[in-house]
């Protein structure tokens, strides 16, 4: 069985559409192919509660947590909002992602 293929790259920047964290926006950090989700930086933030020791002598510590790819959207830097993308061919026949309201290749 194949892998999925996603639209959303590590390194780009999503707004989280729907959810506790709805509206918020952040970096991509991760991409997990075989759940469907994303790690994104600064969002879907818990607290782990530990046993004190000498890493978290507080005896807790906060741990960034997967999204599900379906409930984070990429964000059009030229229009400065939520944008739905495709793939097309360049001039040079190489295959891009690119955003399809404003045309702007990613």
């Amino acid at each position: 069985m194949t892998q999925p293929k996603f639209k959303i790259k590590r390194g780009d920047q999503v707004q989280v559409i729907t959810g506790s964290n709805r509206g918020k926006r952040g970096i991509v950090k991760q991409v997990f192919l075989d759940k469907g989700a994303v790690l994104v930086e600064n969002i879907n933030v818990v607290v782990r509660n530990v046993k004190p020791d000498y890493r978290h002598p507080q005896g807790s510590y906060k741990k960034e947590m997967p999204i599900n790819i379906s409930n984070v959207s990429l964000i059009d830097p030229s229009t400065d909002r939520v944008a739905k993308t495709g793939y097309r061919l360049d001039e040079s026949g190489k295959k891009v992602r690119y955003f399809k309201k404003s045309g702007t290749v990613l």
